[in-house]
């Protein structure tokens, strides 16, 4: 598996991978399996009887629980074991963010340390900057903050307005400026922050400590969830940052913030999963345990509806997410025999797939959105309660629409960074579509003769793909430069784009689960997948349609139309029954066991 076939970013609209050539969950080792087990052993000891008290908020209580988390070693996965970590692959610190991400606020406050609070300094840092904080970051000795967004600088970071000078004498940066919804604001010791020395049109990126004289931290915000989470702003005032501060190059900052907004993404992908397999079971227990006309709950038709629903969406991101995770991990090993260093190489593997990032990220937060507000519906009334878990699970939730740039910004660049991928060169996405709508007539794939179960499905996964190319080739064609402009239309392809690569994850991950377990306990997996697709292609559909409506009238928009419905085109499915199947499963394990 290890020389399978990998695709670049994005190229999965134009070509194919085999089952064999991807990781699934199915495949943990022993070691990773463990490092899961370790993190929900520590949120069920140091966490859960903490939560009521960390919301309150308690500000130092989740710097104490982030301290015991760094003595553990949890703090260190990502990092070499030679700055104190535990070096292990993306596929682990995937995991891990996984079963961190049903930790409430906590997950918050873990995650920007470990992730934006101490990658930056081991990614683009000097070896002394690493010796002095990446070190002591590992272990928790030091806890880390990221200042990007200003009050007039958000999705738009690079408009910053805070500014740096050289002293006279050639020794320190002088900080000037404000920083707001910084996480981790009021005890994090160190901050990457950026800002643009003298009039430069790009910024840079600073290591700055908090205890540096005109360092000023504001009290916390208060906040509709996450309410256990330090955020704040923080002002600088004529602030000395030593030269040897400098993080990266000068005017190296705008890509470090980027290329650290694109681990941020996929990690927060992970990171909902876990929050999603959490609700799931806060409502399967409930369900399992409330009677309403002499029965339990969990008997109706219309719940067993909404937890199927749960678990499919569920099971759809973890797919996506291990097989993206396991190319990040291929890249990166690329990059290393390349010549690259272990910072390089981990942080240029992890920015190369921001195509398959952006899905995630959106995919994952409105899946987990969907999820919690399922298990308040399946909770009744007792859902509202702030005695039930998925009360504060709801609330927490909604940040994740907007953490890690917004699901807005993140549906345009799925399409933005597939095309200019494409035109780039890293694949033929133009020349696909130009001879896709040259062949109008011959466009669609059928059958030939009798075919599998996975044969069926992958043909009408290519035709998915079809279809995507076919809309963004006439939109192209049709607004030229201006198509940047049309947000609308990129958000119907963007959500195309997104169905066709959750479902083709899925896809794969069973092909594969039934190679390795056998057809015979593989029934209600296909039955997660008989519904996927079912509903992946009315999405594709609607879209399709929305957007050729945009940009095109008459016989040509007829024309398109008639091969998009074609395209989109699926075998029927008793979804009653397979999301039955599906709920039935979950029912009896009273708990997501998938």
């Amino acid at each position: 598996m290890e020389n399978g076939k990998v695709l670049k970013s994005g190229e999965f609209l134009v070509e194919e991978v085999e089952a064999n050539d991807i990781f699934i969950p199915e495949e943990y080792n022993e070691e990773q399996t463990m490092i899961a087990e370790t993190i929900k052993d520590f949120l069920a000891v140091e966490l859960y009887p903490n939560v009521d008290q960390l919301d309150s908020p308690d500000i130092q209580l989740m710097k104490t629980i982030l301290k015991k988390s760094g003595d553990l070693g949890l703090m260190g996965i990502s990092i070499p074991e030679e700055y104190n970590g535990f070096g292990q692959d993306f596929v682990t610190q995937m995991l891990a963010a996984e079963t961190v991400g049903a930790g409430y606020s906590f997950s918050v406050a873990f995650m920007a340390h470990c992730g934006i609070g101490t990658l930056p300094i081991m990614y683009y840092g000097n070896e002394d900057q690493r010796q002095r904080y990446v070190t002591k970051l590992a272990t928790g000795e030091l806890l880390g903050a990221y200042c990007l967004t200003e009050p007039g600088a958000g999705s738009d970071a690079n408009s910053g307005k805070t500014q740096a000078k050289l002293s006279e004498d050639g020794k320190h940066y002088v900080l000037n400026g404000q920083k707001m919804w910084i996480t981790n604001a009021n005890f994090a010791d160190v901050q990457t922050v950026f800002a643009k020395i003298d009039n430069d049109r790009v910024l840079s990126a600073f290591i700055v400590e908090r205890d540096y004289p005109g360092v000023v931290i504001s009290p916390d915000e208060k906040k509709m969830g996450i309410k256990g989470s330090s955020t704040a702003q923080i002002f600088y005032n004529d602030v000395k940052v030593p030269v040897e501060n400098l993080l990266g190059k000068r005017g190296e900052g705008f890509r470090i913030a980027l290329s650290i907004l694109h681990m941020g993404r996929i990690k927060l992908g992970a990171n909902v999963l876990g929050a999603s397999k959490k609700a799931i079971n806060d409502s399967v227990q409930y369900a399992n345990e409330r009677k309403q006309f002499g029965v339990l709950i969990s008997t109706f038709g219309a719940l067993k509806h909404k937890m199927a629903e749960q678990v499919i969406r569920t099971f759809a991101l973890e797919s996506s997410i291990y097989r993206v995770s396991k190319d990040i991990d291929r890249q990166i090993e690329l990059n290393k025999a390349a010549g690259m260093d272990k910072g390089k190489a981990a942080v240029e593997g992890i920015a190369h797939y921001a195509v398959e990032a952006a899905i995630l990220k959106v995919y994952g937060s409105e899946a987990l959105d969907f999820v919690i507000d399922e298990a308040v519906q399946i909770h009744g009334g007792m859902g509202y309660s702030a005695e039930m878990a998925v009360e504060r699970g709801y609330r927490d939730s909604r940040i994740n629409r907007i953490f890690e740039g917004t699901n807005e910004i993140n549906r345009l660049l799925v399409v933005d960074t597939a095309m200019k991928r494409g035109m780039k060169g890293d694949f033929d996405l133009a020349g696909k579509a130009e001879e896709l709508k040259s062949n109008l007539d011959t466009i669609v794939e059928k059958a030939a003769g009798e075919e599998s179960y996975y044969d069926e499905k992958m043909r009408a996964l290519r035709n998915f793909k079809r279809a995507i190319l076919l809309v963004m080739n006439g939109a192209s064609n049709a607004f030229g430069r201006q198509l940047v402009q049309e947000q609308e239309v990129l958000n119907n392809l963007s959500d195309m784009i997104t169905e066709l690569y959750v479902a083709e994850s899925t896809a794969l991950r069973v092909k594969k689960m039934e190679s390795i377990k056998g057809d015979a306990s593989i029934a209600v997996y296909r039955q997660i997948l008989d519904v996927l697709v079912y509903d992946a292609a009315s999405i594709v559909e609607k879209n399709a349609i929305d957007a050729v409506n945009s940009f095109s009238a008459g016989d040509e928009a007829k024309d398109l139309i008639t091969a998009v419905k074609a395209l989109s085109s699926v075998q029927g499915v008793n979804v009653k029954i397979a999301r039955r199947v599906i709920a039935d499963k979950l029912i009896d394990d009273n708990s997501y066991k998938f």
